[in-house]
């Protein structure tokens, strides 16, 4: 029971984390203007973002070796510094600042608590465990963002940080006295962090793990980041109408974990997530189709964000159990794979759709998909692709010697 009860505490609370990091998107254009700055500057700052998902591992390790409450605080600690700048000193430095020390909260955050539940929960029971805490990046599109677009249409761009703030300090009592000081499941799989490193680095499993997070983030923040402008471009909806798709999203999404909650474990992690991955690309190829009116593209977003939501938290308790020696190191890799797949995504999605439309963008979003199932294939043996490759080129290397 109080697993339980922690576990919907923890929804609640990431889904202050959560907005801030998922506002940026519908409000780029808004935050743009109210900068001073062009959206590429500020989509520029969206991709460095994602870049810090580099040094992720390194934070993660600390929850392996420092505790999972250790991790948490020291997420919440930095999340809180990031608001208070902006909300003392706006301005397009402060903003980039809080941004990336919002990002890196996060990635400090998610991987201490998802091991933190990956210690006590058992493998047969965690996807519904962890779609639970899932539920608070839905939450987040569905209350959050427009309650961030209500404040900034009545106070003005800035408006969101000093409350974010404060909810900051809400989750620091909370995780500080929620979660025990002597943390005797995280002192199990205690060891160096340059141990646990190589040992992720070495495990193809684990890369492939990696990559399908790689891929499938890539693919999403496509049309993460650029939808809110398509659908600006296209219909002219503002602020109120932008939060309001917003809402939809976050209605999509948290349906998507509700379905994880549901079937996954009956179903199995890898079957769960072929479903999401194909689903995904049959919602980014009927996106463009049904999104020429405003209600049409609202349902195209609703299917196209369902079934990233499946994959997404359908992933996670996969991983968990990939390298359960070092669990919260392998998941903070895992969130430097999403990292990656919204750096790369964050690059090629306003070129295209500046130079090339909404369409293209889909089939880029598509085909990323595609390597995100055989990623998956390769974790799970059922293609095997990169140990042939490397033998390949060792024979290959071998018979030029």
């Amino acid at each position: 029971m109080r697993l339980r009860f922690q576990l919907l505490i923890f929804m609640l609370l990431r889904t202050i984390l959560n907005t801030m990091h998922r506002m940026v998107y519908p409000f780029l254009a808004v935050f743009a203007r109210g900068l001073g700055v062009e959206i590429t500057t500020l989509s520029f700052v969206v991709t460095a973002r994602s870049f810090i998902g580099m040094f992720a591992p390194v934070l993660g390790s600390i929850a392996d070796q420092r505790g999972r409450r250790f991790g948490m605080l020291l997420g919440i600690f930095l999340f809180i510094a990031g608001m208070s700048l902006v909300a003392l000193f706006p301005s397009f430095v402060t903003f980039s600042i809080a941004l990336f020390l919002a990002i890196l909260s996060k990635y400090l955050f998610d991987p201490s608590m998802q091991a933190y539940f990956g210690d006590r929960i058992p493998y047969e029971r965690r996807g519904t465990a962890l779609a639970i805490t899932e539920g608070s990046w839905s939450l987040a599109f569905v209350a959050g963002v427009p309650l961030m677009g209500w404040l900034i249409a009545r106070f003005g761009w800035n408006a969101p940080f000093p409350l974010l703030a404060g909810f900051g300090l809400v989750m620091l009592v909370v995780v500080w006295r929620m979660i025990p000081r002597t943390d005797h499941a995280s002192q199990k799989t205690t060891a160096a962090s340059g141990k646990n490193v190589r040992a992720v680095l070495t495990h193809l499993p684990a890369l492939a793990g990696i990559s399908i997070a790689m891929w499938a983030s890539a693919s999403n923040e496509l049309v993460n980041l650029i939808f809110g402008v398509w659908l600006e471009d296209s219909f002219g909806l503002k602020i109120a109408a932008l939060a309001g798709a917003s809402a939809v999203i976050g209605l999509s999404e948290l349906s998507g974990e509700g379905l994880v909650a549901l079937t996954t474990d009956r179903l199995g992690k890898p079957r769960a997530l072929v479903l999401g991955l194909v689903g995904n690309i049959l919602g980014a190829l009927l996106l463009p189709i049904v999104g020429r009116t405003e209600i049409g593209a609202l349902v195209g977003l609703f299917l196209f964000y369902i079934t990233f939501e499946y994959v997404l938290v359908s992933h996670i308790p996969l991983m968990t159990e990939v390298m359960p020696n070092a669990r919260a190191t392998l998941l903070s890799f895992n969130v430097t794979g999403h990292s990656l797949g919204r750096m790369i995504g964050a690059i090629v999605a306003t070129f295209i759709y500046q130079r090339f439309g909404f369409f293209p963008v889909a089939l880029t979003a598509i085909l990323f998909n595609v390597f995100a199932l055989l990623a998956l294939g390769e974790l799970t043996q059922k293609i095997v692709i990169l140990p042939r490759l490397l033998a390949w080129l060792g024979w290959t290397r071998g018979s030029e010697a």
